[in-house]
């Protein structure tokens, strides 16, 4: 559901009411029972929680990380290294 935001256009009072789509729209104000006007707003957007999107929903699990981590660790001290031979 949807966050409405209003304005008394006698009082000038500026609320937000939580309401359905398919509500009816507020008319009166609640402190001065003033006719009130419906404002258009930008809406809240999209809100990211959290450590990002690819840790929390494809996560590699703790085994898989650990042997690459061991195979990348081998590499270096068996004296590999990642300049072309001439």
């Amino acid at each position: 559901m949807p966050t409405y935001e209003y304005e008394c256009r006698k009082c000038g009072h500026r609320f937000e009411k939580f309401q359905s789509i398919t509500a009816e729209p507020v008319k009166t104000c609640p402190k001065c029972r003033g006719k009130v006007a419906r404002l258009l707003s930008g809406g809240a957007g999209i809100i990211f929680k959290g450590s990002g999107f690819y840790q929390t929903d494809y996560k590699k699990t703790s085994h898989a990380s650990h042997s690459s981590e061991k195979k990348a660790e081998s590499g270096k001290s068996e004296g590999k290294t990642d300049k072309p031979a001439k």
